[in-house]
């Protein structure tokens, strides 16, 4: 029987392994050559090793002939290019760290080791995670694959756009302000971002701390659910994750929405919306409508200030996790320096991008002597109203339905000459980044012309089984439609 191995999810991927119908080194090398062939257009890989993949999936296949029956054993997936895997490069797309082998597992690729995944490669990124567009990569523009003229989002766009070409089941992304939902939804398809501290993000490249957290991009809510189960708990590592059951979150995939109350808030359904991402919305709410829930509309009145305070909290956060790299104990080093401080200062101008520089500019004024009570303190406290926001909005919903964008993907080379716009593609996504909250974008109805819009669902701090519930149902609603 021939299978098209470039569309199978996680799901169908392990039923067809643990039922013989394939091996995993037919369904890696169906990967590899796909990406051969799709990825010099696209590029959503970095970098991608065959053979380590191939001996990787080879051992699955010895381990499941042997009764061994991982969560994910045998299954390829795609890494954005900031967290560490063993042995692979993890290069954060800067040339600054260029050459960088990585010595240890992240513990997010620890659990997914040990659940029998394969990794086929690193995916391409906005350099150290900032950017919307994946045009900041040091090494390759990224292509949306639905129509290559225009960007994948970023800075995940690299995993949104492996997805999107067929060249992994399931990739890794990471969400700053909005970095797995709004390439997720460009691109048509989904990506969770996780309450703060539900996974670890020990191995990960910090870009802004108190806001990263590590997600799945997958082709559907179910295989979201799986890649969440595998990787989320408690860790050692990170005393910012939290000591919380940690369910099968398979189970809460149910088909109706009786009973769920969703909010809409007011402060996303703004007069900027592109009109076919407004028309995408109206008919997602009555999808859900449909299927029993109950609309009602609710306020978070603080939206207005959330771009000005993450981008002071975010480049605040950069600024100083950045000054890691200095060209002294890995990455890039200036050839010719006449001090020490030369030595920083031109490792650091060699080695960084323009949009990275921007932003560590930015953090260190909003942190120095003078203007720190003035925009870091006061983004602070504004930051917390934000999250009395939701858990107000919270006491009268389930759960809110919001755009994860404000329009569809736009074209390469629009918005980089003007960050500003380019910033405020995070709109709708840097709040929940902010509250700590999970939230999750699945394919919506596509525009006239074709193009993906994604569904933003939020929940409340722990809230995974609800979101993944009324997205799934919405997601099998739609895919009857």
């Amino acid at each position: 029987m021939e299978f098209d191995f470039n569309a199978l999810t996680v799901a169908e991927s392990r039923r067809l392994l643990d039922g013989g119908a394939c091996t995993s080194e037919q369904l890696t090398a169906a990967l590899v050559q796909r990406i051969r062939e799709r990825d010099p257009e696209i590029k959503a890989y970095v970098t991608v090793d065959a053979e380590m993949a191939l001996a990787q999936a080879r051992a699955a296949d010895i381990a499941r002939a042997a009764g061994g029956r991982g969560v994910l054993l045998g299954i390829p997936l795609g890494i954005k290019d900031l967290l560490n895997v063993e042995g692979q490069p993890c290069t954060c797309s800067s040339r600054l760290l260029e050459g960088y082998i990585a010595p240890y597992d992240a513990t997010a690729i620890a659990r997914l080791r040990a659940a029998g995944a394969v990794f086929l490669g690193r995916t391409n990124m906005d350099e150290f995670a900032m950017g919307s567009s994946t045009e900041n990569s040091a090494f390759q523009v990224t292509r949306n694959p639905i129509d290559t003229t225009r960007v994948p989002g970023g800075s995940s766009g690299g995993s949104a756009a492996a997805l999107a070409a067929g060249e992994a089941i399931a990739t890794l992304g990471t969400d700053t302000g909005g970095s797995i939902r709004q390439p997720a939804a460009f691109c048509g398809c989904t990506g969770l971002k996780p309450t703060y501290g539900r996974i670890s993000r020990y191995g990960l490249t910090a870009f802004a701390s108190s806001l990263d957290q590590i997600g799945p991009m997958t082709k559907s809510v179910e295989d979201a659910a799986i890649l969440l189960g595998v990787m989320s708990g408690l860790d050692p590592m990170d005393s910012t994750t939290l000591d919380v059951p940690v369910p099968d979150y398979t189970k809460a995939l149910r088909e109706d929405l009786t009973g769920i109350r969703l909010g809409l808030p007011r402060e996303y359904f703004i007069d900027g919306m592109d009109p076919a991402v407004r028309a995408s919305m109206d008919a997602a709410v009555e999808l859900c409508r449909s299927l029993g829930a109950q609309i009602v509309d609710v306020s978070l009145p603080h939206t207005e200030y959330s771009i000005a305070v993450y981008y002071i909290i975010a480049t605040a956060e950069a600024s100083a996790n950045l000054a890691r790299f200095d060209g002294v104990r890995y990455g890039h080093r200036t050839a010719q320096a006449d001090d020490p401080i030369d030595m920083y200062g031109k490792t650091r101008q060699e080695g960084f991008g323009p949009e990275v520089k921007r932003r560590i500019i930015l953090g260190t004024y909003v942190l120095s002597s003078g203007y720190y009570d003035a925009y870091y303190l006061k983004a602070q406290k504004v930051r917390t109203l934000i999250r009395r926001d939701f858990e107000h909005a919270f006491q009268s919903c389930d759960a809110l339905l919001a755009p994860a964008t404000p329009t569809p993907a736009f074209r390469v080379g629009e918005n980089t000459s003007d960050p500003l716009k380019m910033y405020l593609s995070d709109v709708f996504t840097a709040t929940a980044n902010l509250a700590g909250i999970c939230a999750m974008s699945v394919p919506s109805y596509p525009t006239p012309e074709g193009l993906p819009v994604g569904l933003q669902i939020l929940g409340p701090a722990f809230g995974e089984e609800r979101i993944l519930h009324i997205g799934h149902a919405f997601e099998k609603r739609l895919g009857r439609s």
